[in-house]
């Protein structure tokens, strides 16, 4: 049976009047690419559908090889309820506008809690984890309680000088809800594999995270 991976970008695009934001090219594309070439099908939704907006610093650093990913961002379907069955992985990349329309999004926390109450490959990266902060199983037990988890460190954001105009800090948040944060310096490649549970800290986590994803699936 071909692996089915379901991947969901936020639409958020702006976090002061004038500093806009959206979805970290680099964290959807490099792990979109490494599920397609593993063969996976994968199908790629946004908490509102339609085009996804990029963070513009994201585009300076981008490869000609993430077109075929990019095309797949003009017109995405909207994250429905229906997404919580008939896939084996979800992964939710960052960016920082995750922070705004992940952690409170319904339809994302119901998907979220059916992948962790069958047993299904979680896996993000950076920001993405924001849709991990307020996910719990059904019994109201946090997703991230007790297990190995990363993401964009306080560290980072501070050195982004962004700290100020998030609505909480990822790490301090996931720390909060029982999580046993590991952090690497800063910009560092680091992810973490914690049974069906998988994340990244940063953008030059993207490519890591996702062969995490794959040896999950894999096993």
């Amino acid at each position: 049976m071909t692996k089915k991976v379901l991947m969901v970008v936020t639409n958020h695009t702006t976090i002061t009047d004038d500093h806009k934001t959206g979805l970290w090219l680099e964290e959807f594309a490099v792990p979109y690419l490494v599920f397609k070439e593993k063969g996976y099908e994968v199908k790629v939704t946004s908490i509102s559908g339609g085009e996804v907006a990029l963070d513009p610093n994201s585009i300076d650093e981008k490869s000609p090889d993430w077109a075929e990913a990019e095309e797949v961002l003009k017109d995405t379907a909207k994250l429905s309820k229906e997404d919580a069955e008939g896939f084996d992985a979800i992964f939710l990349p960052g960016g920082h506008g995750t922070m705004f329309d992940f952690p409170d999004n319904e339809t994302l926390l119901y998907v979220l809690q059916q992948f962790a109450e069958q047993g299904n490959i979680i896996g993000s990266v950076c920001h993405g984890p924001a849709g991990l902060v307020n996910a719990t199983y059904k019994d109201g037990t946090p997703l991230v309680k007790g297990k190995r988890v990363s993401a964009f460190t306080d560290a980072e954001e501070k050195e982004m000088q962004l700290d100020q105009h998030m609505p909480f800090l990822l790490e301090s948040k996931l720390r909060e809800k029982g999580a046993l944060f590991e952090a690497a310096e800063n910009w560092t490649d680091h992810s973490v594999r914690d049974g069906n549970l998988v994340t990244g800290q940063n953008p030059q986590s993207s490519k890591s995270t996702a062969e995490k994803v794959v040896e999950a699936l894999e096993d």
